[in-house]
């Protein structure tokens, strides 16, 4: 039961290592706290969004909603063929959470 029960907002970001996305999904509760979930199957509690926020960015995560063409050509994938993982708890996302892609030549 690591789901909450009220958040406010959801929003995914990744990582690109290598040939390997990692995603992870930023969550706001009502009370204002912030939780990543992550790759591991981890949830990090932060006192508030903007501090989520700075640990993802310390980490070279980019907002996904944020990617445009050239920065998915710059990780090495075409932005078209990838979405945030899909699932109905935590259990479900996680072997989704991580995904292989082949480099594009350019």
């Amino acid at each position: 039961m690591n789901e909450p029960e009220d958040f406010s907002g959801e929003q995914w970001w990744l990582a690109a290592l290598g040939e390997t996305l990692v995603w992870a999904r930023l969550r706001v509760l009502d009370s204002g706290i912030a939780e990543v979930f992550d790759a591991q199957g981890e949830t990090l509690r932060y006192d508030d969004e903007d501090a989520a926020r700075a640990a993802l960015l310390d980490a070279e995560f980019r907002a996904f909603d944020g990617i445009d063409d050239d920065d998915a050509a710059m990780f090495g994938f075409d932005l078209n063929d990838i979405e945030p993982p899909d699932g109905r708890s935590d259990e479900e996302l996680l072997p989704f959470m991580t995904e292989k892609f082949q480099r594009g030549d350019g």
